[in-house]
């Protein structure tokens, strides 16, 4: 298959969830009947594009873009389903993605999601993202989430 050695990447940026405001970058898609009467939201789906940057700030400079979905999945806990491409768009990755699908407890300080594939430079990728949040707004729901990402790809 012509493959060359294995390669460990660390790469660290910003992920912005906007939820609120004129110009949302993660929407409810959907819900269950009874999703509003739910301490953890069980049965929202959100879709999202939200911008990775280099620092926490949303004037940082952008380097990608998250888009995927995530779902409210636990009837007890604030667990997340995420199933969601890094889409990198500057740089030595810029058009090369990373494929996350995992759980995401996102009451725990550090949490980590597997990476289950990619293309462009990630090819073949495997390891994982540790999420750690940055800022969280409890009046909007925006939140600004740390990532450091460890990727073995070729």
């Amino acid at each position: 298959m012509g493959l060359k050695k294995q390669k460990l990447s660390h790469l660290h940026f910003y992920f912005h969830d906007i939820v609120a405001g004129r110009h949302p970058t993660a929407i409810r898609v959907a819900e269950a009947a009874t999703t509003n009467t739910s301490a953890t939201v069980f049965g929202a789906v959100v879709i999202m594009d939200d911008p990775l940057t280099l620092g926490p700030e949303l004037s940082s400079k952008i380097v990608g873009r998250a888009q995927g979905i995530y779902a409210f999945a636990d009837l007890t806990n604030f667990g997340l389903l995420m199933v969601l491409n890094y889409v990198f768009t500057e740089g030595k990755f810029n058009g090369s993605t990373i494929s996350i699908l995992g759980r995401n407890a996102v009451l725990s300080a550090v949490r980590e999601m597997p990476i289950v594939g990619g293309s462009g430079v990630f090819r073949f990728a495997s390891g994982y993202a540790q999420a750690k949040t940055h800022t969280l707004d409890l009046k909007t729901g925006n939140a600004v989430v740390e990532y450091n990402v460890y990727v073995f790809h070729y």
